[in-house]
């Protein structure tokens, strides 16, 4: 018999907040989290501003030694996972460690160590290059770390999967606790690229906004004066329980997980699909998972980069999934005020998501001030509202053409 999957925790390490409530009250206030870059030298970049966190202390949560062995990517996954895990009141022992797993994962992994090692490579020889240089740079690391730190030792695994990343890895593991496997998984993406190659790469693609005198009104998805996304960095993570673990410790429930849907455009390296018609597919795949209707969706969190064809394609997505309830529910893009966090998106944008369930809250898609022709949704523009939220549903579109698609229920004692 399949397990139903609830939500007991949760984690973020964001530019706007690196607890919940903090976290929480500037989504719900609709602040943003972007400003200009501080940690390099930005003056030869077109783009010069990001959601970048500026007071980040890994040594809150990890020993100076192990600091110096991580990351940033990976400090912040495992800061992350240790607030979910507090968020929770999970506690690993011995006796069901091997039933508590870890699925944490990165798009890109240890880019700031890559480029150190690098340049020590080129400068001093291949006999200067770290030890650490390979564990430290590959994108399962956090979640090595978060099992090692934590120790979880049930299934541990990371997906790799661009902006998909996050969404990827908590269905992934929501479906491992489904068919008995875990009873508890810590789930979630961890990304830190807001290095100077990171930010050459997409500027050389051209996906990355030049707003650079407001800071704070870049990021402007499904708004016809778009220009691009702004990068964030940080991590999300989610604690994942089967129903029977949660109830049994007496778990606070905030949500409860009831689908995945995960397809690919088979299309192009970075460019989505015409019409959005794998995210349509998606969608479908996760509302099928879940056995609800479109008309039972109350939310959705959009993946709403704020780049001309995403927005345009994601709505039309949303169109072809939902017939005419698109335009009776809800949308909205937190990247607005968060910045895109890449692979750590889909976690953060799950918290989001139950959270909206828990506070019965609409957040904001900020920046929303001339209308598309082409994105005629209701985007909640501007500020949050109150509104029944029952059932949510959140998009993550990657480069190569991966998407994914999870959907939350208010927990509610019978299934329904």
């Amino acid at each position: 018999m399949e397990k139903r999957v609830v939500i007991t925790g949760c984690g973020v390490i964001t530019s706007l907040g690196q607890d919940i409530p903090t976290f929480w009250d500037n989504i719900v206030k609709g602040n943003s989290g972007i400003s200009r870059i501080e940690s390099f030298d930005v003056s030869e970049y077109p783009t010069k501003i990001a959601a970048e966190i500026k007071d980040f202390n890994p040594e809150q949560y990890m020993d100076r030694k192990d600091v110096r062995r991580a990351d940033r990517f990976a400090q912040f996954g495992v800061a992350a996972a240790k607030r979910a895990l507090e968020d929770s009141k999970l506690e690993i022992t011995e006796e069901n460690a091997h039933r508590i797993g870890v699925y944490v994962g990165s798009g890109i992994g240890g880019l700031q160590t890559w480029e150190e090692q690098h340049s020590i490579l080129l400068e001093k020889g291949p006999k200067r290059v770290s030890p650490f240089f390979i564990p430290m740079m590959i994108a399962n690391m956090a979640s090595g770390l978060v099992s090692i730190m934590s120790g979880a030792k049930g299934p541990n695994s990371a997906a790799i999967s661009a902006c998909a990343t996050g969404t990827h890895a908590i269905g992934d593991a929501f479906h491992i606790i489904k068919r008995g496997q875990a009873d508890a998984m810590i789930a979630g993406g961890a990304e830190a690229s807001i290095r100077p190659t990171g930010l050459a790469g997409f500027n050389a693609a051209r996906a990355m906004s030049t707003h650079n005198e407001e800071p704070e009104k870049a990021s402007r998805p499904f708004d016809a004066k778009r220009d691009g996304f702004v990068m964030g960095e940080g991590a999300g993570v989610v604690i994942l329980e089967s129903l029977d673990h949660a109830l049994a410790r007496g778990a606070n429930i905030i949500a409860e997980v009831i689908g995945y849907g995960m397809s690919g455009d088979a299309y192009h390296l970075t460019s989505p699909a015409p019409d959005g018609e794998g995210a349509t597919r998606s969608m479908q795949q996760a509302m099928a998972d879940a056995g609800i209707e479109p008309t039972d969706v109350d939310y959705i969190n959009a993946h709403g980069t704020s780049t001309e064809y995403n927005d345009k394609f994601e709505t039309a997505a949303i169109k072809s999934a939902f017939g005419e309830h698109a335009y009776k529910l809800a949308v909205s893009s937190t990247k607005s005020m968060t910045g895109h966090l890449l692979g750590a998106a889909g976690g953060i944008e799950t918290v989001i998501s139950a959270l909206a369930i828990r506070d019965q809250i609409l957040p904001p898609t900020i920046n929303y001030e001339f209308p598309d022709p082409e994105c005629d949704l209701d985007y909640v523009p501007n500020e949050a509202r109150k509104a029944k939220v029952k059932v949510t549903l959140s998009n993550s579109l990657g480069f190569g053409g991966h998407n994914a698609t999870i959907i939350l229920r208010e927990y509610q004692k019978e299934s329904v």
